[in-house]
């Protein structure tokens, strides 16, 4: 397949392993990019080479350091449209703050449309993004997004088990929509387990809706923060007379202490993650999976690239 021309693929330094990958698939190099800090924290960014006229396309993820990521993307972002970039599209795999895209209680802020609305005013004309935590984001932004969906991987990967009596288990009635559309994928049934919360990171499963007894559970979520809301799923279910192998997938492994030891010691069978934030060696365990998106990302990418459908290279 041949080089896209006039396509630059830059990285910031949250996930250069992932943007080394996207441009690997697409047959380029990643264009240096000077990204350093001032003695007193403020960062800097300059492209190393000409960007005048050229599609550039900024890999750029929210770690465990997300408002420093999210910063460096807005000068990034800046640089390029300064240095005459044709075009600049935002890659960003994982969206922080994206949990916080409503007003739950009084006086909350949507600092997802926050994000959105500085990603938009640093001179964004395209986002990638992949799988927002609720559908909705993309109205957040004043310019087209490309909200893309692993569930096909996770689908692939799954199939090949061949699974004795598999159920596809939503975490909560929030996930049941998205957890349905994996089940139908798969042609599996669906479970769904709800939950309250009495305080942040903290959840308490109150009742399973679903045949789960007997079944071997494939619980499937958008994210795993500090893996509270899985690690008591998986005591629901093992309550409810499920198959002792459980399993459990969702695309943003965000990993937050102590979440790599709940899962280890909780007992899941495998868990399943995309590769869109970076995993520390500290925080990686026996059973996890990890599935890389960036042969999605670059098809993605060149579809978009030779004006060409992206639903048919995901």
């Amino acid at each position: 397949m041949s080089r896209p021309k006039n396509l630059q693929i830059f990285s910031g330094t949250s996930h250069p392993a992932l943007a080394g990958a996207i441009a690997k698939e697409l047959g380029l190099n990643l264009t240096p990019i000077d990204i350093s800090r001032f003695a007193c924290g403020e960062i800097y960014t300059k492209p190393s080479h000409s960007v005048r006229g050229q599609d550039v396309y900024i890999v750029q993820t929210a770690t465990e350091r997300v408002n420093e990521d999210l910063m460096e993307l807005f000068i990034m972002i800046d640089a390029m449209k300064r240095s005459f970039a044709r075009k600049v599209t935002v890659v960003l795999p994982h969206f922080g703050y994206a949990r916080q895209d409503r007003v739950a209680t009084p006086r909350e802020p949507i600092s997802a449309k926050v994000m959105a609305n500085l990603i938009s005013a640093a001179g964004a004309d395209h986002l990638i993004a992949v799988h927002f935590h609720s559908d909705q984001t993309q109205g957040f932004f004043p310019f087209p997004v490309d909200n893309l969906n692993p569930r096909k991987l996770f689908a692939d990967h799954i199939k090949r088990k061949k699974l004795k009596d598999p159920v596809i288990v939503a975490t909560d009635a929030g996930a049941a929509k998205e957890a349905g559309r994996f089940a139908n994928l798969l042609d599996y049934p669906l479970a769904i387990l709800t939950k309250k919360r009495p305080r942040f990171n903290v959840a308490e499963v109150t009742s399973v809706v679903g045949d789960v007894e007997g079944k071997t559970c494939i619980l499937y979520d958008d994210m795993i923060d500090t893996a509270g809301s899985v690690c008591a799923a998986h005591q629901a279910l093992m309550e409810h007379g499920a198959n002792p192998d459980i399993y459990l997938i969702a695309t943003h492994a965000v990993f937050s202490e102590p979440a790599s030891t709940r899962l280890k010691t909780t007992g899941f069978k495998e868990v399943m993650v995309a590769d869109t934030i970076p995993i520390p060696a500290r925080k990686e365990f026996s059973g996890l999976k990890v599935i890389s998106v960036a042969p999605m990302l670059a098809r993605v990418i060149r579809a978009i690239h030779e004006n060409k459908s992206v639903t048919s290279a995901i």
